[in-house]
């Protein structure tokens, strides 16, 4: 195996972690939901949006990365659990 392969193999291992934490992360949104029908909360929740888009730049920060790329993939997880929240509540894909 190159020193390329090695490279590459330990690519491939990571992207199969962060497909595993975005799927752990997705599927806590049956649990989000729960608690937001029992404080009678709506799915979206622009407020904590916000946050979690901050504390992302936060950590990419810390960590010299692009913050823009950053938040740009923490909107599209936020997306994903906002639609498996409506797909749970029986609403489908609806905005």
């Amino acid at each position: 195996m190159t020193a390329i392969d090695e490279v590459r193999s330990k690519i491939e291992k990571l992207d199969q972690e962060i497909i595993k934490l975005i799927a752990e992360r997705t599927n806590l949104a049956e649990e989000v939901l729960e608690s937001k029908k029992k404080e009678h909360r709506s799915i979206n929740d622009d407020a904590q949006n916000h946050v979690v888009l901050e504390r992302a730049a936060n950590f990419a920060t810390e960590k010299n990365l692009d913050t823009g790329a950053v938040k740009e993939i923490f909107e599209i997880l936020i997306r994903m659990s906002i639609e498996r929240q409506h797909e749970l509540s029986g609403e489908g894909n609806l905005p």
